[in-house]
Order: C-alpha cells, then sequence, then structure tokens
C-alpha cells in the first residue's frame, strides 16, 4: 500500500511517500524549511518523491495528511492539496493531528540521535504571535491533553498543575524557541512533525481500508480576517 504523505502545520513543508505493510517505512521524503513558500514547495516536493519512488500518483492507496494545530495560510496549502489529490484519484485520505506525529516521534525516538524520551514530553510548535501549540504525550506517544495555544509562560506555569507524571523534556521548533520560558530540557530532534510518525499513526485504517475522512484543520484560534463593517466608495 503506497500512502502519500503531507504535512504544512509547520514552517516545515513536507512530503513523503511511504509504503504500509505490516510496518511502515518511508520510500521517500523531501522537507523544506520557509514560512511563506509552502504553496509553492508541496507540489514539487510531490512530484520528486513519486519520482524517487518510480511511482505515479496513481499508484496511490491513500493519503494522510497533518491537522495542525498551525496558521491558517500554510496549514490549507497541505490541506487542500490532500482533499484535491484525493478527490480526483478516488482514494481515501486520512487526518493526523501534528502534534500527535512530534509525540509519537519523541516516544520512539524516531530521528533522535539521544533516542527515546523515558517519560512524558511536551511537543510544542511555533503558533507566532509569541505563542505555542502544545500537548503533552506520554512514554508511548499517547496525547495526555488536549492540543491547546498559548504563551509559553503559561504553559510552563499549568504543567505543573495539570495533574500530569512529570514532563521531562520538550521537544518541537516552539520549545526549542522558547526553551527559556518553559524551563524543561529540550531535545533538538524531533523539531518538525515526523512523516513516518504521521504514516504510522494513519496505518490502522490505511490497512483496513477505512473510508475516507473530512480533514478538519485544527486551527485553535479565530481567523484575523473579518467582514467589513461599512461600504467603502467606489467614486469620488
Amino acid at each position: 500500500m503506497l500512502v502519500l504523505v503531507l504535512d504544512s502545520s509547520t514552517p516545515a513543508v513536507t512530503a513523503a511517500l511511504a509504503e504500509v505493510t505490516d510496518d511502515v517505512r518511508l520510500l521517500a521524503s523531501r522537507r523544506a524549511v520557509d514560512a511563506r513558500a509552502h504553496g509553492e514547495l508541496l507540489g514539487p516536493q510531490i512530484a520528486a518523491c513519486l519520482a524517487e519512488a518510480g511511482a505515479t500518483a496513481t499508484d496511490l492507496t491513500a493519503i494522510v495528511a497533518g491537522l495542525g494545530p498551525g496558521p491558517f495560510t500554510g496549514l490549507r496549502v497541505g490541506l487542500v492539496t490532500a482533499v484535491s489529490m484525493a478527490h480526483a484519484l478516488d482514494v481515501p485520505a486520512y487526518g493526523v493531528v501534528s502534534l500527535d506525529a512530534l509525540g509519537r516521534a519523541a516516544a520512539t525516538g524516531t530521528g533522535a540521535a539521544d533516542g527515546r524520551a523515558d517519560g512524558p514530553v511536551l511537543a510544542a510548535t511555533d503558533a507566532r504571535r509569541r505563542e505555542i501549540y502544545w500537548a503533552v504525550y506520554d512514554g508511548d506517544g499517547r496525547r495526555l491533553t488536549d492540543p491547546a495555544v498559548a504563551t509559553p509562560a503559561t504553559v510552563a506555569e499549568a504543567l505543573p498543575g495539570a495533574a500530569l507524571p512529570g514532563v521531562v523534556a520538550a521537544v518541537g521548533d516552539g520549545a526549542l524557541r522558547y526553551a527559556d520560558v518553559l524551563g524543561l530540557p529540550v531535545r533538538p530532534e524531533p523539531r518538525y512533525p515526523s512523516a513516518l510518525a504521521l504514516a504510522e499513526l494513519a496505518a490502522d485504517r490505511v490497512r483496513a481500508g477505512a473510508d475516507g475522512e473530512p480533514l478538519t484543520p485544527c486551527y485553535l484560534r479565530r481567523p484575523d480576517a473579518v467582514a467589513a463593517t461599512g461600504r467603502k466608495p467606489v467614486l469620488r
């Protein structure tokens, strides 16, 4: 089963091809970090992954996409691409919370030189406006708190009183940016959602041939744009 994996919830634009059997392995992957070029980067990355794996889009069994949380513009790029391709190819699309991929990768040690975390971890991505998107995961990568958005200082104050086992470390771009405020040891990897972890989190649905799902973005904020309160004259 050949699966296209996409994530555009962070400044890292990620595309990958995964083979899902009893296990999950990546056949090709591309990542570029540019918060202003999600739309320009994702399409060529998909084409490059297909070419590297010697596959075409018609070989795809399913599409997996990171749902965020993430800023509006970047996150929409990945989700619109996933929905459009799934519709055109008549294959199911499955969503995975992008923070869950960070939590799983931290628990399994994917991409980390120092191995897996030995206890609960805080996964945090940059939410801009001096805030982070965050959630806490146990040592097996299971989410213990709902995704939320807050200032790093608010998160640092909330963790000791959250009735959770002691958080031993933090991962993610947001944790790296605000390490001094969070007051936790910060692991350099994973910094961005892992394509392998995204595929692993959707693998049971892929194997079962489950129906596709609406890819509902996890924004956690209302849009900045607001309706105009009055009309501007077109002639003066």
